[in-house]
C-alpha cells in the first residue's frame, strides 16, 4: 500500500490571481519537473493553435483564460506552453475506468486512472469576477474530473473512445467550465451541447432539485439520456464504443443490480463503488484503470464526501460553510492506494521510461 495525499487549496479572489497563485505553488515542484520528463517520452499528437485558443476559450469561459495568464506570468513561461499544459484546447488521452451512480439527492464516482497522471490537489475556488464557486479535486491544473458548484450542480465523466478525436476541449476542462457557468443539469445538457468536444465521453449531471442526466457527447454528436449509473460505454451512441466493453458492462451489471433493492441511500453508494471486494472499485493502476479517488456530492445539502484509496471513510466538507468564509482547518487530504506506482506530484521521475 502506498500513502497518498492531495493538497487542499483554498483561494477567493480574480481568476487571474488564483492562476497565479497555482503558478507559484508549481514553480520548482515535482510536478512540473515531472511533467516534463514526461513530454519528452510522449510527444503531443495535437497543437494549441495561440489565436484559435484564446477566442474559443474567452467565449465559453473568460476566467479560465485569465487563470491560464496568471499561471504563465508565475511560471514565466511562453503562451506556448501554459497553452499546452493547462488550456485543454486541442486540435488534430489514453484509456480510463471509472463508474458513477446517482440517486434522488446524490452522486458518487469513482475516479480511475494512472497515478503519473494524477495531480494531488483538491480545491475550492470563489471567483470574484467570473462564475461560480466550485469544489472538487482538480485535473491538469485548471481542469475537473467531478466536482460541484454553489448552486448544487454536481458532475463527473467517463472516459468512452479516444477514436476520430475532434478540434475542442479535453474533458476537464470541459468539466471546469460546466461548474463555472451553469447552475441546472439542463443549462449544463445545453452547454455540452454547444461545446466543441475533442474527445468521446459521458458526463453525468445533477443538481440541487434532484434533476439528472447522463450525456453521451463525441465530436460528432450529443445524446442526452437518463438512467442511475454509468461506466464506459454509451447506450445510444453505439457506434462510438470500444471493441472491449466486458470490464465496462460487468461493472455497470454490479451497480444495477444493487439498485433494483430499495432505494440506494448515498452512504451505500459511496461504499459500494469504494469497496475494494464489492467489484466496481479497480486496482488496475498499471493499465490505466485503477480507482484513485472517490468523491461523493449531495447537492441539496452542498456537501461532499472524498477518499483517497479503497476501503475508507471519506472526509465530509461541508461547501455551504465554506462559502461563508469558513475555511477548512485542512492542508491535505491523506489516503492509501494499492499501488508502487509514482504519483507525478509526490515521487521524483514519475515519468513513462517505466510503468
Amino acid at each position: 500500500m502506498k500513502k497518498v495525499y492531495s493538497d487542499v487549496i483554498q483561494f477567493r479572489g480574480t481568476h487571474y490571481d488564483f492562476g497565479f497563485l497555482q503558478g507559484t505553488l508549481l514553480k520548482d515542484s515535482l510536478t512540473v519537473k515531472n511533467r516534463e520528463k514526461q513530454w519528452k517520452i510522449r510527444k503531443p499528437r495535437f497543437q494549441v493553435p495561440v489565436q484559435e485558443a484564446k477566442e474559443v476559450i474567452l467565449y465559453f469561459a473568460p476566467g479560465l483564460w485569465e487563470e491560464i495568464i496568471g499561471l504563465q506570468d508565475a511560471l514565466q513561461w511562453p503562451l506556448e506552453r501554459a497553452l499546452l499544459e493547462f488550456s485543454g484546447y486541442r486540435v488534430n488521452i489514453t484509456p480510463s475506468g471509472c463508474s458513477i451512480v446517482t440517486g434522488e439527492d446524490f452522486l458518487i464516482r469513482n475516479y480511475d486512472y494512472h497515478p503519473k497522471t494524477y495531480d494531488g490537489r483538491f480545491t475550492l475556488f470563489q471567483p470574484r469576477d467570473h462564475g461560480y464557486a466550485v469544489i472538487g479535486p482538480s485535473q491538469k491544473i485548471t481542469g475537473r474530473m467531478d466536482g460541484m458548484n454553489e448552486k448544487g450542480l454536481a458532475m463527473g465523466y467517463n472516459f468512452i473512445n479516444r477514436k476520430k478525436p475532434g478540434d475542442g476541449f479535453v474533458c476537464n476542462v470541459i468539466g471546469r467550465i460546466l461548474l463555472e457557468t451553469c447552475s441546472t443539469a439542463k443549462e449544463a445538457v445545453q452547454l455540452l451541447k454547444e461545446i466543441p468536444h475533442r474527445g468521446s465521453y459521458s458526463y453525468v449531471v445533477i443538481d440541487a432539485n434532484g434533476s439528472s442526466f447522463t450525456v453521451e457527447a463525441t465530436p460528432r454528436k450529443v445524446i442526452v439520456r437518463e438512467g442511475s449509473a454509468c461506466t464506459n460505454h454509451f447506450e445510444h451512441l453505439v457506434e462510438e464504443n470500444r471493441y472491449y466493453l466486458e470490464d465496462s458492462k460487468r461493472r455497470l451489471e454490479i451497480i444495477l443490480s444493487n439498485l433494483k433493492e430499495d432505494p440506494m441511500t448515498a452512504k451505500q453508494a459511496f461504499e459500494l463503488l469504494n469497496g475494494t471486494e464489492k467489484g466496481v472499485f479497480s486496482k488496475l493502476y498499471k493499465d490505466w484503470a485503477g480507482t484513485i479517488h472517490t468523491s461523493g456530492y449531495l447537492p441539496k445539502e452542498l456537501k461532499m464526501w472524498f477518499a483517497l484509496g479503497g476501503d475508507q471513510l471519506p472526509i465530509e466538507i461541508d461547501f455551504s460553510r465554506w462559502l461563508q468564509h469558513e475555511d477548512l482547518p485542512l492542508k491535505k487530504i491523506f489516503g492509501e492506494v494499492d499501488t508502487d506506482i509514482p504519483f507525478v506530484h509526490m515521487d521524483e521521475n514519475a515519468d513513462w521510461y517505466q510503468m
